[in-house]
């Protein structure tokens, strides 16, 4: 039976394909790209049909038609493990259940803890050899598909394949299913101009940058100002071992500045887990020897990525308390992104021969009409915030106003450094809650 033959006996409707799923399923979305179209589409015309069903997803790039037409939820309750701006409104209006986790463990959770009945994943056409690429979601998604039940593939044409280091594609053999349909263009997540403020926090770290280091660049303005301010400057020889494949590094390359030939591991090749950016980003890794997809829990491993010397890692994060722990994903109780990789990239960066991790924030929280409210240094976190990072884990913190190296200080010595590169209208009264809370000398200032 020749795999063209076995593709067509598993072809299906997305309408008849989603007839599996039946009540009280666990049924299984991906994440970003992989996330699929059709069969959401298809699955939601069956919400008089179905009761209980419990959906899976992360960082959703286009509306979820399972929650968009059933706002009362009398069928469909979905679940995210990082909100995106999209998930971030669903939650806001109880449309959306967190699910906390450590983005590198995700692999190893599906395939020893979670239940799986339905999985629907969309992937790039199947190859003359019958395997199908996950294109630019790797992630999670041979776990999730091997841990599921019924395996229904969403072939989405516009899909690139990528090359892969692991786990980055299916066989037809072990699929259930397969659909096929128009797809419009893929979405595309491009970084806002950074302000001001971001360009003066990202100078600081690339002054800290050497030739021949390995950049890790997470979500946000930061690290995309950092990747600007890298493509201009005279580093050479970069390499990359990122969760995300973003737009930062496409400058980065076409500045001339990535060659990879200073990594100690996957030497010539940028290794991700991810991409998710503009449409010039996704045409850059399709079927590009230089770059290698792999599963997250290789890619987000400290101890992998510390075998490259000059690890260095860049992340925002929401708030710092005076005793250097970190937010990264909450403001009170209010859930705004998730734990993601931050933590083990701190410790990769940390565990590195000359390498170094960076936590970045605008000093203080400015609403839409620019107005200053708050240092984003708190004496302490209110009530619901969720660490992140451990003080016992902080590495360089930096803001518009400097930088403050945490490793090996005392409590008053870090209330110390980060009251320094607090904004100024905040010092004297983070002062007084340092020295109420007995983590300040009289000599600090």
């Amino acid at each position: 039976m020749t795999f063209r033959y076995e593709y067509q006996q598993k072809l299906r409707s997305p309408e008849e394909a989603v007839r599996v799923v039946k009540n009280g399923d666990w049924v299984d979305f991906g994440c970003t790209l992989s996330m699929p179209e059709l069969l959401d589409k298809a699955l939601a015309d069956r919400k008089d049909t179905l009761s209980n069903i419990r959906v899976r997803g992360l960082l959703a790039v286009r509306p979820l038609q399972v929650v968009e037409r059933d706002p009362e939820q009398k069928t469909f309750h979905y679940e995210s493990t990082y909100l995106g701006n999209y998930e971030r409104k669903l939650y806001e209006k109880g449309l959306c259940d967190f699910v906390p986790l450590d983005y590198r463990w995700k692999p190893m959770i599906y395939r020893n803890h979670i239940i799986v009945d339905v999985a629907m994943m969309s992937v790039a056409p199947m190859d003359d050899d019958g395997y199908f690429s996950f294109s630019l979601t790797n992630s999670a998604s041979k776990a999730i598909l091997e841990k599921s039940k019924i395996v229904i593939l969403e072939v989405n044409e516009k899909l690139p394949k990528v090359f892969g280091g692991k786990d980055e594609k299916i066989h037809i053999s072990d699929v259930n299913y397969i659909v096929e349909g128009e797809h419009g263009p893929l979405p595309e997540m491009r970084a806002g101009e950074p302000s001001d403020l971001d360009l003066r926090i990202a100078k600081q770290i690339v002054d800290q940058i050497e030739d021949g280091s390995t950049i890790e660049l997470g979500i946000g303005s930061v690290p995309s100002a950092v990747g600007k301010f890298i493509a201009q400057s005279d580093l050479k020889d970069l390499g990359i071992h990122t969760e995300l494949m973003s737009d930062a590094f496409y400058d980065l390359y076409r500045s001339g500045k990535i060659t990879n030939s200073k990594k100690n591991i996957d030497k010539g090749k940028s290794v991700w887990t991810f991409a998710l950016g503009s449409h010039e980003v996704y045409e850059w890794v399709a079927e590009n020897r230089d770059h290698l997809s792999y599963p997250v829990d290789y890619v987000n491993s400290p101890e992998i990525m510390a075998l490259n010397d000059k690890m260095i890692t860049i992340n925002n994060c929401v708030e710092a308390d005076l005793f250097g722990q970190v937010s990264s994903e909450s403001s009170g109780f209010r859930q705004i992104s998730g734990t993601g990789g931050q933590l083990d990239f701190l410790t990769g960066g940390f565990l590195s021969k000359g390498g170094k991790s960076f936590i970045c924030m605008t000093s203080t929280y400015f609403d839409k009409k620019e107005n200053r409210h708050k240092s984003r240094i708190v004496p302490a976190f209110q009530s619901g915030t969720i660490v992140s990072d451990p003080r016992s884990c902080a590495y360089f913190i930096v803001t518009e106003w400097g930088m403050a190296n945490l490793i090996g200080k005392s409590t008053w010595e870090r209330a110390e450094s980060l009251i320094q590169i607090a904004h100024p209208d905040f010092r004297d009264e983070l002062v007084k809650e340092a020295e109420k809370n007995k983590i300040w000398r009289k000599s600090n200032r």
